[in-house]
Order: structure tokens, then C-alpha cells, then sequence
């Protein structure tokens, strides 16, 4: 979800609703704040009939701010995850989605340079193809989140741009329907994104990325670009790793060339050996040492940037590969334990008091918190792979 991370999906939920409300209280009205709004958005040049078209009949939305407020953990690895949302069917119908409209997917990547399977992974995680983009009025969604205590400094320019998205003459009001956070289209693109990113592809003078399949595709890879897409360059691909690997090697923040990571005994998949050149990649181990792993390259970023969750970005990246031609991803070296959402709460905690930087207390194993793992683990003369186990808990709370 773009509100937290970047763009996401009404068909990919990685939070579960039921969880503690948050606390923090609104005051004065919705009505009074909505009309101090409306007098910015004249102060910020947005024409009267779209302030009128857009908030005129806006009422606050109390379940929305108890989706919001009601976000709680949903923790789950990387193959859980993938398993589901990288299927088959997705795999098929990405495939058949690229067929069917191959001459557009090409002038799109001799434009942007971003790949038919790359595009394709998101629109089915993200909406399933155009199929699931939501029911939702993005605009009482957005005043209503605007509104609220809990993040008002993210939605209020979100609501700003959505009426700058009208006022281009993009979308009509009516046309912003989508995700309860506000994302719209088959990308699920936030307001601003759309208002900085979108493009008119088909040539209509609109730009259109709710209804028309080119321009909603077009300007997914016109964001990866500004996300620092680079053309002709990969982004995932799957390795194997020995048992005896410099584990705090592994971490998206080291790059090191192809024939480095070679050197160090990773090869392809397959066992066939890596190419020894100098193209840079970062080893990434989602679920530590035992699990699958990857060479992610710098084109992973762009993955990351548009959502920071590491399983949902990696689980795209992947979906790609699949979409190419890649096999099923490997299991890795042995049996994983997974630990719980609270029990990844306690480390984090305990992190923390042992002066490990974690970010926040959320019981999410995101990259703070796996580098405050790291770290942890080479004081402690643990095997570095930046993931938990109920080993490093129990050390944790012995030293």
C-alpha cells in the first residue's frame, strides 16, 4: 500500500485488519477542516468547478479510519508469500497478457526500457490484470485519511494532487474509484504518483491510467524510470549458495561483481557458474542461510521504491523472472524456522536494548530491522545473515 510503503493493492494485502487503535484524537469538525481545504486549493490555483465536481458532496468516512487505524501484522516468508501470489494462473495469464498486446509492450520498452514481464508482474499483483482495482471514492477516502490524526501529512498533498489530477482534465471526479487508501487504476498509482508520473500513450490527450491499458502501462514504467529503472540491465535472478559463504556479505546495502560473488563459491541455480564479470549484485537471503537466494542487481531498487516491503518487492521481481522463463525458486539449503509477528516484536525490543537500531516497534522484519539483526549476530559470532531465530532471541536475552 502506497500510504505506507509505495504503490500496492487492492489484490495484495500485507497487513491484516484487527489490531490496536491508534492513539491519537481529531478536533474540531470534518466540515470546517474541509472548508479550510477548499480555500487552500483556491490559494494553490485549482479552478472552483473542480474544487466544487471533487468535495462539494465529501463526507467523512468513519470506516476508513478504522481500516487505518485497525492495521495490525500479518507476517509471512518470502515462499509463503510468493507461493500464493506468484501462481501459475498469474504466470499464465501474464504470458498471454504480453501476446496479446506485444506491439504495445515493445514501444513501451523502446521508450522506457523497462521489459513486457517486468509490467506484467505488477499489473497482476496489483490488480489482477485491470480486474480488481477497487470500489472505493478515492476522494472520501483521501479527506477522510487527510482529515484524520494519524498520517494527515501524507494525505492532505495526496488530496491536493487527486483535485490536480481533475483539474488537468485526466479524470473526473467519477472516474476515482479504487483501493480504500486512495491508489487507483491497475497500477494502483497514489494521487501524486499519478499527477508526476502519468502519461497520455494512446495519443487521446488524456492521461489515463484508470481505463486505457496503454496508458496505465505506460506510466508504470515511466515511475520505475524516476525510480531509477536502467534499460537493458536485470533485476532478480536466482542462485546457490555454499555452506561456507561470508554470511554478512549478504546484504542489499553491499554490492559486489559477478565474479566476487563467484570467487565466493556462488553459482547459478542450476550449478552451472556464474558469469565472471563485473556487473555489480547484492546478495539477498530473505529467509537467511537455509533459504532461497538471490543476486539482486541495482534495477532491484526500483522494486524497493515502489514498495518497500522486502517480500512483496522480491515477490515481484520474481514473478518477472517466472514470466520469462525462469524456473520455480528453489527452497534452499535446509528447513526454516519462522518466527511469529510478536516474537519479531520481543527481538525487535530486545534489539533496541542492546543499542541496535530497529526502527519502529511493529513486529515487521523490514531492513532496519535486519540490519539491526546483522549486527547483533557478529557481536554474538552468529552466521550474519541479517535473519531472526529464536537462537539470537535467547542470546539476546543472556547478554
Amino acid at each position: 500500500m502506497r500510504h505506507m510503503l509505495t504503490w500496492a493493492a487492492p489484490a495484495v494485502v500485507l497487513v491484516l485488519l484487527a489490531g490496536p487503535a491508534v492513539a491519537c484524537r481529531n478536533t474540531g469538525s470534518f466540515e470546517r477542516w474541509l472548508d479550510e481545504f477548499k480555500r487552500e486549493a483556491v490559494a494553490q490555483k485549482i479552478s472552483q468547478s473542480t474544487i466544487e465536481s471533487a468535495l462539494d458532496n465529501v463526507t467523512f468516512d468513519p470506516e476508513i479510519v478504522r481500516r487505518d487505524h485497525g492495521q495490525g501484522v500479518f507476517q509471512q516468508s518470502f515462499l509463503q508469500f510468493s507461493n500464493r501470489m506468484a501462481s501459475n494462473e498469474r504466470i499464465v495469464e501474464g504470458k498471454r497478457r504480453i501476446q496479446k498486446n506485444a506491439a504495445l509492450f515493445a514501444r513501451i520498452e523502446q521508450q522506457y526500457g523497462v521489459p513486457a514481464p517486468v509490467l506484467v508482474s505488477f499489473w497482476g499483483l496489483e490488480s489482477d490484470f485491470g480486474t480488481n482495482n477497487g470500489k472505493f471514492s478515492v476522494l472520501r477516502s483521501i479527506a477522510t485519511l487527510a482529515y484524520d490524526c494519524r498520517r494527515p501529512e501524507f494525505f492532505r498533498p495526496q488530496l491536493m494532487d487527486a483535485l490536480r489530477v481533475i483539474d488537468r482534465g485526466d479524470l473526473s471526479a467519477s472516474d476515482m474509484i479504487g483501493d480504500w487508501a486512495g491508489e487507483l487504476g491497475g497500477m494502483q498509482i497514489t494521487p501524486s504518483d499519478y499527477y508526476k508520473y502519468a502519461v497520455d500513450f494512446d495519443g487521446d490527450g488524456r492521461r489515463d491510467a484508470v481505463h486505457s491499458v496503454p496508458d496505465t502501462l505506460a506510466s508504470a514504467a515511466n515511475f520505475l524510470v524516476g525510480l531509477g529503472w536502467k534499460r537493458s540491465q536485470p533485476w532478480l535472478q536466482e542462485v546457490r549458495v555454499p555452506t561456507t559463504l561470508p554470511w554478512d556479505q549478504a546484504d542489499l546495502a553491499i554490492q559486489l561483481p559477478r565474479s566476487k560473488w563467484a570467487v565466493f563459491g556462488v553459482t547459478l541455480a542450476d550449478g552451472r557458474p556464474l558469469p565472471a564479470d563485473d556487473l555489480p549484485a547484492s546478495l539477498l537471503l530473505l529467509m537467511g542461510r537455509n533459504g532461497p537466494a538471490f543476486l539482486a542487481y541495482p534495477n532491484f531498487q526500483a522494486y524497493l521504491g515502489w514498495n518497500q516491503a522486502l517480500v512483496y518487492a522480491t515477490t515481484a521481481a520474481y514473478l518477472a523472472t517466472r514470466i520469462e522463463g525462469a524456473p520455480l525458486v528453489q527452497h534452499g539449503n535446509g528447513p526454516v524456522a519462522l518466527l511469529s509477528a510478536a516474537q519479531i516484536l520481543d527481538l525487535q525490543h530486545l534489539l533496541a536494548s542492546h543499542g541496535y537500531s530497529v526502527g519502529n516497534f511493529d513486529g515487521k522484519l523490514g531492513l532496519t530491522t535486519r540490519a539491526g539483526i546483522k549486527q547483533a549476530q557478529m557481536k554474538l559470532g552468529l552466521p550474519a545473515d541479517s535473519y531472526p531465530t529464536a537462537d539470537l532471541i535467547a542470546r539476546l536475552r543472556t547478554n
